[in-house]
């Protein structure tokens, strides 16, 4: 991958992350103030209108395949832009629906669409440093768009709202144009870079052929329970920690910031030290990290010291943070590597579900989970994370080599080397049921 693919990649990045952080903290004030509509009312339109992003995610893995991810990508981001710009002009509850209905079927693109595009445009380590980058400004993107979001609203006026949505629109039309300028090796058809390896058979069955791969299945469904661990950030914490734990709400936003600053500084550092160990270990342990954070927020629940339980919630997210670097960049650069060439598309597509279902629920059902009681709830979590991690583990001697070691088949030094990556590629292979 050369430095100028690499800068033109991070760059639609930090664009797209800018503009959708700008308009994320704002959604449900947008409607309310343009519609008029309770905010209840506003939740359970733009809940019902996001389903349509599990429509979208099936739709972009068979796009995928047939016209390349790039073309994917871009298509995504000009179809979110038309959704944001028709934002102004909602009326009416129906019109609301329709408008977040559109921009929901971009984003269900977007997942399996970018997740094949790093595959057709980075290898080996390169891709978790990639991933790594692509995380860490991600992170900054959204905390910035936050920021100007909230600075054009502290000005009072009507036309704010109005102003960032369309600069979102904006966004994603210059993050459609910067990625289009990306060359994708071996051919904008292809989702990875070929080689001058013999060709490999050629796979039909489309989504039949993803769901007869048990070992792509088992490592999709790992990832489920960490994946519900991810939401409690954003879904649970802040009621436990202020209900619960009685810590002042502005402590909240001090809590998110320790995560999302941690992870923007720290996770190209941290992946330039794992990339010398198999991506199973690391993605192992950063789920048993996820699982040791949840333990310490349920010791905190017979805390009733405020001061402890506030230092037990700093610990605990710094441990949650770790596992988030640890885990999220390596685990996509392992399913990416998992998946082959001609089906990548498909294969991320199903693998997105994982993320969509749990992301999906986690309101409802980690709500409930609090409600009947906190502590089983972190329990829960803690031995959903830690069964992901063993599962991970188990995994390995099954996986292709190239998706377990990060330079497999690269570094002439690697004790993994090609001949033991095209063995177990090649058992892989037979497990993916090619045709």
């Amino acid at each position: 991958m050369t430095r100028s693919t690499r800068v033109r990649y991070m760059a639609g990045m930090v664009v797209d992350a800018t503009g959708s952080g700008m308009y994320l903290p704002l959604s449900l004030l947008f409607f309310h103030y343009v519609t008029g509509l309770p905010i209840e009312r506003v939740g359970v339109i733009m809940t019902a209108a996001a389903l349509f992003a599990l429509v979208g995610n099936p739709i972009a893995g068979v796009l995928v395949d047939r016209f390349g991810a790039r073309a994917v990508v871009v298509g995504g981001y000009v179809v979110r832009a038309a959704g944001f710009a028709t934002y102004p002009l909602v009326d009416s509850p129906l019109t609301m629906f329709l408008a977040v209905a559109l921009v929901a079927l971009g984003d269900g693109s977007y997942p399996p669409s970018i997740q094949s595009f790093v595959a057709a445009i980075a290898r080996g380590a390169d891709r978790d440093r990639l991933l790594a980058a692509q995380r860490s400004l991600r992170n900054a993107g959204l905390g910035a768009g936050g920021l100007i979001a909230g600075a054009a609203l502290g000005l009072g006026s009507d036309a704010a709202y109005r102003v960032i949505v369309l600069v979102s629109a904006a966004a994603f039309v210059g993050a459609a144009l910067i990625l289009r300028t990306i060359p994708v090796p071996g051919g904008p058809a292809r989702t990875a870079v070929r080689t001058a390896e013999p060709a490999a058979p050629r796979r039909r069955g489309g989504y039949r052929l993803v769901l007869r791969d048990r070992t792509f299945l088992t490592l999709t469904l790992q990832n489920v329970p960490t994946a519900f661990g991810y939401m409690v950030l954003s879904v649970a914490l802040p009621v436990y920690v202020t209900q619960e734990l009685g810590v002042p709400a502005s402590m909240v936003g001090v809590v998110y910031a320790v995560n999302t600053v941690g992870i923007a500084l720290l996770q190209i550092p941290v992946t330039r030290r794992l990339i010398r160990y198999r991506r199973t270990r690391t993605v192992a342990a950063g789920a048993f990290t996820f699982a040791a954070s949840f333990v310490v927020f349920a010791v905190l629940a017979g805390v009733t010291v405020q001061s402890v339980a506030l230092a037990g919630v700093f610990a605990a997210t710094v441990l949650f943070t770790l596992g988030e670097m640890l885990h999220g960049a390596p685990l996509s650069a392992l399913v990416s590597s998992a998946a082959p060439e001609e089906t990548h598309g498909r294969y991320m597509s199903v693998y997105q579900f994982s993320w969509a279902i749990p992301t999906t629920l986690a309101p409802a059902v980690l709500t409930a989970l609090l409600g009947l009681s906190p502590v089983s709830m972190w329990l829960l979590l803690a031995g959903g994370a830690a069964c992901s991690a063993l599962t991970v583990l188990r995994l390995e001697t099954r996986l292709p080599a190239r998706a377990v070691h990060p330079n497999a088949g690269q570094d002439p030094e690697d004790p993994q080397g090609t001949e033991i990556g095209d063995r177990r590629d090649a058992a892989a292979t037979q497990r993916a049921g090619v045709d």
